[in-house]
């Protein structure tokens, strides 16, 4: 945890016995309202800065270290600063008497206590006011200071600015749909880095975030006797994550962490394809038309991925042509379901009869539950129906990670297609070596395990997998060989254990393969598991689904419905 971290911690200070100054009532300690650092109160402790360097250099500070802190100088908040003063007064100006009043104390930076990060909501804007934000004078603190002057008598930490001014984060959740007034409560803040009432200032050391949505900041732009404000502001639009990988990070988190249940309270099972199927979902409806890259090929190099011949210079090409429109929302990133819009799509698949009953959030039943969020919550029609195409391809992603899955089953192997596929990439390496002999057998040493490995070719696999890719004459089977090396040999400097799964034009290739010819020769597989009147076919099916249960990550459901969804040809195309 960051801030559990000794060298993370932030200090503050306190005026202690204040009641001793006569004139503070029954107020006995007085801490920085804006949590100002202990330094701070040490580059002012005289008011010539002078006599401040002579005191710093007797504590034993040099010279490069006072220029280092002068560097940081601010001024005290505007009630620090008088009370100091009278503090000074009290003591004759004896520092060694005024240092008895002060106190360092650690700044309190737990979560609940909203110094870290704290945040103005777009809650009730009608009653909202500028004490919100910076504080307003506290009847509490009036009762019992005797000076009407005293800027004391305002209570900063009542307004949300000044509990994060120790080196907090503060958010603006949707600024421009605060009133005009606020905002400009915000600009002074942003321009001059103080909270400033009646005259009284107090210096922030705070960054300020604020959103808004495009809508909403258009509006704003149009008035333009705002435009002082725009220009105080670094504004950057920012576009939802195109990164599917990241992605699945997220999607997780929007599971939840915490073991599922049904309504009943038993345990509910996640289908060990879900997150990368509600990932790639959203993901691709985020991915711009553009003539240049179909959409997977968008989304797998925004990830770093392998997309065929195109590469990253074709995707920045893509981007830069977008990010050129004067329209926000068409550039790239910026359209597309949101992390609310798949949260509600999980909340739809959890709420289903289907997952209730069969103690499973199956991942083919995220797709009605997308098409649910994009009927309800999406407006555009155009948008929707750009939605709808982008669920298609997300569903042919999600049967190629079923055929993975199915025929990792049959060879009752979780990594079986992997291993075939690395099969053929060190084929096409070895079937060119000059010391391959006439048995065919190639040895080669194998990067993740340091071992040396003997392979034999198979170049009918070799072919029936090029052709499966549609390569048809020697000379594109050649092209795409050194296309694979090429890929391998960069990829397996960086990362030894790289295996081309991201490659799924070559994984569906090898699967369709093994699935379709090596198992055809024993009949087809879709056949035997579909009717499993025959004993031997019953026989298969129940071995398959034991294999999905106890090495796959699947439950009875899921692995039922996996393999009922694998028989039927939807999405196959």
């Amino acid at each position: 945890n960051f801030i559990s971290k000794p060298e993370n911690r932030r200090y503050t200070f306190k005026f202690k016995n204040v009641d001793q100054l006569g004139r503070y009532g029954k107020i006995r300690e007085i801490e920085s309202q804006t949590f100002e650092d202990p330094m701070i109160l040490a580059l002012n402790l005289f008011e010539e800065r002078e006599k401040n360097i002579d005191f710093l250099q007797k504590l034993g500070a040099n010279d490069q270290q006072i220029e280092s802190f002068y560097k940081l100088y601010r001024p005290l908040g505007a009630c620090t600063y008088y009370i100091w003063n009278q503090i000074r007064e009290h003591c004759d100006g004896n520092i060694a008497k005024m240092f008895e009043f002060v106190e360092i104390v650690p700044v309190p930076v737990s979560e609940s206590r909203g110094t870290l990060t704290g945040k103005y909501a777009a809650k009730d804007k009608i009653t909202s006011s500028a004490v919100d934000l910076i504080g307003e004078e506290s009847i509490t603190r009036l009762l019992n200071i005797a000076d009407t002057d005293n800027p004391y008598r305002f209570d900063l930490r009542r307004g949300a600015l000044a509990r994060v001014a120790g080196g907090g984060i503060h958010f603006a959740d949707e600024i421009f749909k605060n009133k005009k007034d606020l905002i400009q409560v915000y600009l002074g803040v942003i321009q001059n880095r103080t909270i400033e009432i009646e005259g009284f200032k107090w210096p922030l050391d705070t960054l300020i975030i604020a959103t808004s949505n495009n809508n909403e900041f258009a509006r704003f732009l149009e008035e333009k006797e705002q435009a002082p404000i725009v220009d105080r502001c670094r504004v950057c639009y920012m576009s939802h994550n195109t990164n599917y990988k990241l992605q699945m990070d997220l999607t997780r988190y929007a599971i939840g962490s915490w073991e599922k249940t049904t309504f009943a309270g038993e345990k509910l099972h996640i289908d060990p394809n879900l997150v990368y199927t509600a990932s790639v979902a959203v993901i691709l409806t985020r991915m711009p038309r553009s003539e240049k890259l179909t959409p997977i090929e968008m989304m797998k190099l925004a990830a770093g991925e392998v997309a065929g011949e195109k590469s990253l210079k074709t995707l920045s090409e893509v981007i830069n042509e977008l990010n050129a429109d004067p329209d926000i929302t068409k550039r790239f990133g910026q359209k597309g379901l949101g992390h609310r819009n798949l949260g509600r799509a999980i909340q739809i698949l959890l709420e289903r009869t289907e997952t209730q009953e069969g103690k499973c959030m199956y991942a083919g039943d995220i797709f009605p539950a997308l098409e649910t969020v994009i009927l309800d919550y999406v407006q555009d029609p155009n948008d929707r129906v750009k939605y709808f195409e982008d669920l298609k391809l997300a569903k042919q992603l999600y049967r190629q990670n079923v055929l993975t899955s199915i025929f990792n089953a049959y060879m009752d192997e979780p990594d079986a297609i992997e291993r075939d596929v690395m099969n053929y990439v060190n084929m096409i390496i070895g079937i060119d070596a000059k010391n391959l002999g006439s048995d065919k057998i190639w040895t080669y040493r194998d990067p993740r395990t340091g071992k040396l490995v003997s392979l034999k070719i198979d170049e009918s696999f070799i072919n029936s997998v090029e052709e499966r890719m549609g390569l048809k004459t020697r000379e594109q089977k050649q092209s795409f060989r050194t296309t694979i090396i090429k890929i391998y040999g960069q990829r397996i400097v960086k990362d030894p254990n790289y295996n081309f799964m991201d490659n799924a034009e070559l994984v569906k290739a090898v699967t369709d393969v093994r699935l379709k010819s090596d198992i055809s020769g024993a009949g087809s597989l879709v056949g035997a598991l579909s009717n499993r009147t025959n004993e031997d076919n019953q026989r298969l099916y129940n071995r398959m689904i034991d294999t999905m249960i106890n090495k796959l990550g699947y439950c009875k459901t899921c692995a039922e419905k996996t393999i009922e969804y694998f028989c039927t040809q939807e999405d196959a195309s």
